[in-house]
């Protein structure tokens, strides 16, 4: 990367976000941009999420972009592999090589109001961008609780995202920690070859079955051949969910029968009554994001796991204590315990006009207006920003959303012209947000019972999205300048060079004034 860079838009993160928001900019006609992305390669969650069983829990046709359908999904869901294979599909389709930095952490992302435009300092040096599109994405930083005694166990540790593949599983005693997504699928993959498999669990998650299948050839075919089919079968799987949208967002009391249909799932594997009482949730389906699959609780039922409804509390050498007080030797402990989501880590490094960082900026909590824009950074969007997370559908859907925003921004910019930023007005940003907390006061996730990853400090759901997609991409269509404040740079002639204009001006001759005066007098004629 050549020393302080200029370009017209710096993408930060080259996951689903990143990458189709470089795939805008160049459907926009815009090619002045780079793509910054800390590790080697594309792929953002599903390049760092590579656990034994990690598939995604939305169907295959809906979780791609919609402007590169695949006719080739193997699955009805997808794996890990064949979702980063997508990816790097994507990149090489739409030619977004040549834009990729690879190895270039951001460390600090700075506005200069002077010159009003980024100063952003990576790892691989520093380059400076108009407008910033941040798509770091809420599920890039794993988060590890911090367990007294755990910087002195013996054996083996590390999160989900970071799986350790050297080490091997076979036979040993295992803890996991956490009972969402990721460990759902990681409990039924490792449970044949471990030892002993003690997984500890706060808070049971409502699983319900997960309906997959391979697709077969002939469906393939016919999605290339003629691909109208492959958008016909997005428009149904997307459909259903919105029809969906309503139990959780406004009628929750209505998810009873949901609740039914998931505690038969559990009978039919789970017979011991003392497990099945630990494993029954005891808050509103839907309250925590609901689980697909169909291994998890024969898993759970075999002879070599134990199931600790209580957290891990404390680490004494090899021996792992829960907060109920049982123990456990193990040889590995492997958390499953998430991301920082309302606390992104990347807010640390953005420094906004008033000289403070957006984490002091959401230090109440994070907000922006419409998901993208925060006040007191003028353009700087974020992808994925609060608000924008889906309880039962596709995020690709919001981030096409997000993305016809970003692109009419830029649109806006070249509209008023010269030397511009935008900025979220405060009482605009205050006034989105009121409305969507408002929203979610009723929802599932907020009346649930549950504490869920989706709740901030403070207990407030600054994730969620409390509406339809549809909803949502009605409000980020356009851009409402009145949302916003139009900074423009003053275009000021330096003193030296107001000196030497008037030095020019002095050295010309009256033959030639007098000469350039009848010229415009005879062009005015002429006119």
């Amino acid at each position: 990367m050549a020393e302080h860079e200029h370009v017209r838009v710096a993408v930060i993160g080259s996951g689903f976000g990143g990458l189709g928001a470089a795939v805008r900019l160049r459907r926009e006609g815009i090619t002045d941009f780079v793509v910054l992305e800390r590790a080697d390669s594309v792929g953002g969650t599903w390049r760092d999420n590579d656990y034994p069983g990690c598939a995604c829990d939305v169907p295959s046709h809906l979780y791609s972009f919609s402007f590169a359908p695949n006719p080739d999904w193997p699955r009805t869901f997808s794996g890990q592999q064949h979702i980063r294979a997508y990816l790097e599909h994507v990149t090489d389709v739409f030619g977004l090589r040549p834009h990729l930095r690879f190895d270039s952490e951001v460390k600090l992302m700075t506005w200069d109001g002077e010159r009003l435009r980024w100063e952003i300092e990576t790892t691989r040096g520093t380059l400076t961008a108009d407008v910033v599109v941040s798509a770091t994405g809420p599920l890039s930083d794993p988060k590890i609780p911090a367990i007294p005694g755990l910087d002195s166990f013996p054996g083996k540790v590390f999160h989900s995202a970071r799986w350790d593949h050297d080490y091997d599983l076979r036979g040993k005693r295992v803890a996991m920690v956490g009972t969402g997504a990721s460990a759902i699928q990681i409990v039924p993959a490792i449970q044949r070859q471990v030892g002993r498999l003690t997984l500890f669990q706060r808070t049971p998650p409502w699983v319900m079955p997960r309906v997959d299948r391979a697709i077969s050839g002939a469906e393939r075919r016919l999605h290339r051949a003629l691909p109208f089919t492959t958008q016909l079968r997005r428009g149904l799987l997307w459909g259903l969910r919105e029809l969906q949208v309503q139990a959780f967002t406004k009628h929750p009391d209505e998810l009873g029968l949901i609740e039914q249909l998931a505690k038969r799932n559990m009978g039919r594997a789970i017979k011991d009554p003392a497990l099945r009482a630990k494993l029954t949730p005891d808050y509103r389906i839907g309250c925590k994001r609901i689980l697909l699959s169909s291994a998890y609780y024969p898993a759970l039922a075999q002879p070599n796991v134990d199931v600790v409804a209580s957290g891990l509390s404390e680490v004494r050498g090899s021996t792992v204590i829960a907060a109920d007080g049982s123990e456990a030797e193990v040889d590995a402990i492997i958390f499953g315990t998430g991301f920082h989501v309302t606390d992104m880590p990347i807010a640390e490094r953005v420094v906004g006009a008033d000289g403070r960082t957006l984490t002091e900026s959401w230090k109440n909590g994070m907000q922006a207006l419409r998901g993208a824009s925060a006040a007191g950074f003028p353009n700087w969007m974020t992808i994925i920003g609060p608000n924008t997370g889906l309880g039962n559908s596709s995020m690709i859907l919001m981030i096409e959303s997000q993305l016809n925003y970003m692109a009419d921004f830029l649109r806006q910019l070249d509209v008023l012209g010269g030397r511009t930023a935008l900025d979220a007005r405060p009482t605009a940003v205050d006034d989105w947000n009121r409305k969507v907390q408002e929203r979610m006061k009723r929802t599932v996730w907020n009346t649930g019972g549950c504490t869920s990853w989706y709740l901030d400090a403070s207990g407030r759901n600054t994730t969620i999205w409390p509406g339809t997609t549809t909803e949502f991409r009605r409000a980020t269509r356009r851009v409402d300048l009145a949302e916003y404040e139009v900074i423009r740079k003053a275009e000021v002639i330096p003193k030296a060079e107001e000196k030497q204009k008037a030095e020019e001006e002095q050295k010309v001759s009256p033959a030639e004034k007098k000469k350039a005066s009848r010229a415009e007098k005879k062009s005015e004629a002429a006119a």
